[in-house]
């Protein structure tokens, strides 16, 4: 499996009045569900998102593109790829067992143009760098073969329904019915907040922008006595975006 992570992440923040110990119920676990919702209370929840260019996303893209090179030529490949990338430099390292010939530096150089980083220049008062270069950056590839330990372990010699990957994680998620794309609805508006810059970014109408970028929308939802969550208003929005040396950016 390619490294993958999830760069949207939320936030719950509760608004709790102070208990003394002699108010803490000797056993909550076996309260019904619907004793619990006894009161309405406020919180706030909130989403972070990152734009194409932000350091992890441009990792988790290098990631996913040599993945997808490697599945494209040869379906049965096992990939568990990392990326990292600082000061112009691309490096991708890990353990990878295929058929596919696979030229790591043009698929790195590759995701790198599709963001959008097209010049790197030392110094930090320059209205030019965008702090990567798709044409000079350092490609750096530290990639094996699939550890045989691994392998023994997760898929050979297994039926298909007992094959499984070389490590483990724990996820959980859920559908709201607050918006049409069944997310979240900070995280909906912090995303469309990111595609935003991206969009205007890329067509020019604000040149100055750079790829990376990062959002948070923060909303104060009600939680009525039967349970129910209802958003109430937009407290908090952040956005975050690299940009060109501010006095020259005109």
């Amino acid at each position: 499996l390619a490294q993958a992570f999830c760069y949207t992440h939320n936030i719950l923040f509760f608004q709790i009045p102070l208990l003394n110990q002699a108010t803490f119920p000797t056993s909550t676990m076996a309260e019904p569900a619907q004793k619990k919702a006894r009161t309405e209370r406020v919180f706030l929840f909130s989403s972070e998102s990152v734009n194409e260019g932000h350091p992890d996303k441009i990792c988790d893209q290098v990631s996913d593109a040599v993945l997808d090179a490697c599945l494209t030529t040869d379906p049965q490949s096992k990939v568990a790829c990392e990326t990292a990338t600082k000061d112009n430099m691309v490096m991708v390292a890990g353990e990878i067992t295929t058929q596919a010939k696979i030229d790591y530096d043009k698929v790195v150089r590759g995701v790198v143009a599709k963001i959008g980083f097209d010049s790197y220049v030392d110094d930090l008062s320059s209205v030019d760098s965008k702090g990567l270069s798709d044409k000079t950056c350092e490609v750096l590839v530290r990639i094996n073969k699939q550890s045989p330990d691994i392998a023994g372990g997760v898929h050979v010699g297994k039926e298909d329904l007992d094959i499984g990957a070389g490590d483990q994680g724990i996820m959980f998620g859920y559908a709201s019915d607050e918006t049409e794309d069944a997310m979240p609805l900070t995280h909906s508006i912090a995303t469309r907040l990111g595609k935003t810059l991206t969009d205007v970014r890329k067509s020019g109408l604000l040149w100055w922008l750079r790829p990376d970028g990062k959002t948070q929308v923060t909303i104060e939802y009600l939680q009525k006595a039967d349970g129910s969550v209802e958003p109430q208003k937009i407290h908090t929005v952040v956005i975050s975006t690299q940009h060109a040396e501010p006095l020259k950016a005109l």
